[in-house]
């Protein structure tokens, strides 16, 4: 099996961790020999409920002795779906009611930004330097890291960027801007929060000159950070939000929401003006309705900021600079690469999984399912401790 990955699937780094899976289950994945491997990492944030969740896999079965696909998105009426653009409507602030389901994040994105270009007349995007919003051209063309980009240009036109959480940048947003575009909390840059007031100050900048402010909560979202969504520990609400990841409970999904008014202007002039096949598939849309009702009915988000203290209390130690980010969306922030580098591969030779962020190399991943236990989390970090504390010794 293992030679056949390397020789038939495409493969995205020279060095992947290529551990052969057997199951996985709860807050662990267990490997073709046998061995537990406990998940700090929950699929990069989009296991929210751990792995074979009891509501989320009740949920796919029922909807898979119904029917499976049946239409291509928006022609057919079909209850999961339906329902869980209902029950997203009823969880996110007015006016955001309308929902579009889409396959993956970074296509959500990409329908975000139509939507805004369409709305506003403009063509003009404003993205953050460090962001990450896909792979796609369009959530490429708004990666502020041209490391990444420059092998694939041109990209699409007219995007300019500003620093996160530069107040002296929003200027820089004008009436020529169609929108702007932002993680809540900055991922591959080190989960880096916003500063008091500024994604405030941002929004009342877009109001100001008429500009989409769309939030990118593919990574925040779905209760990870305490609330359903970032944005909302901030006091502000976004013209469109875009989520993934966590919301499938470990199926492939995404979605952009925004106003009835505003998504209306994808219906016509011209028709089609978003398509897709397989969004809004039914039986990913019982999985997240499942996934929403398990973390709005439960205790999960109140206590992912318990967990996250108790993370906080547990992970001190000379090699770890700082901890960033909120709830169960973490980042050790270590020496250098080199050090981060050690602790993600001797991390899972030990048992425990990791990973790294993009555009910060001294950063380890901390991103464990919601369901995650305390046990769990002092087990995984005494392996993190054990690690620094034998670097240190050498």
């Amino acid at each position: 099996m293992l030679d056949d990955f390397y020789k038939h699937q495409a493969q995205t780094t020279p060095d992947p961790l290529a551990m052969e899976v057997a199951h996985a289950e709860g807050s662990y994945i267990y490997d073709t020999a046998g061995n537990a491997h406990l998940d700090f990492v929950a699929g990069v944030s989009a296991c929210s409920l751990g792995h074979k969740h009891p509501r989320v896999v009740a949920a796919i079965k029922e909807q898979t002795d119904k029917y499976l696909h049946v239409m291509v998105y928006g022609e057919y009426v079909q209850a999961p779906v339906v329902t869980l653009a209902k029950e997203l409507a009823q969880a996110l602030p007015d006016p955001l009611d309308t929902t579009y389901f889409t396959n993956s994040g970074t296509e959500a994105i990409e329908g975000a930004i139509k939507l805004a270009r369409r709305v506003t007349g403009r063509s003009e995007l404003i993205g953050a330097n460090h962001a990450y919003h896909g792979s796609t051209m369009g959530s490429l063309s708004l990666m502020g890291f041209e490391e990444r980009k420059s092998a694939f240009r041109p990209l699409i036109p007219d995007c300019r960027f500003i620093d996160f959480n530069s107040f002296e940048h929003l200027p820089r947003i004008t009436h020529k801007t169609a929108a702007v575009v932002v993680e809540t909390i900055q991922g591959g840059a080190g989960f880096i929060l916003p500063e008091d007031g500024y994604l405030k100050a941002l929004s009342e900048r877009c109001k100001e000159v008429g500009a989409f402010l769309i939030l990118d909560e593919i990574q925040p979202g779905f209760g990870r950070t305490g609330k359903l969504f970032g944005f909302m520990h901030y006091d502000i609400v976004p013209d469109v939000v875009v989520m993934g990841k966590g919301m499938g409970g470990g199926l492939p999904v995404g979605a952009f929401t925004a106003s009835a008014a505003h998504m209306k202007q994808l219906q016509d002039n011209p028709k089609l003006g978003h398509i897709t096949t397989f969004g809004g598939n039914p039986v990913i849309a019982a999985a997240s309705l499942a996934t929403l009702h398990e973390i709005q009915e439960s205790e999960l988000m109140p206590e992912t900021l318990e967990k996250e203290q108790l993370f906080r209390s547990l992970l001190k130690h000379p090699q770890i600079k700082e901890i960033r980010g909120k709830g169960l969306m973490l980042a050790l922030i270590l020496e250098n690469a080199d050090i981060t580098n050690r602790l993600v591969l001797e991390a899972k030779e030990a048992g425990l999984i990791l990973f790294w962020l993009l555009f910060e190399p001294r950063a380890v991943r901390i991103t464990p399912p919601l369901t995650i236990n305390k046990d769990e989390i002092r087990k995984g970090c005494q392996v993190i401790l054990d690690i620094l504390n034998k670097i240190d010794s050498e």
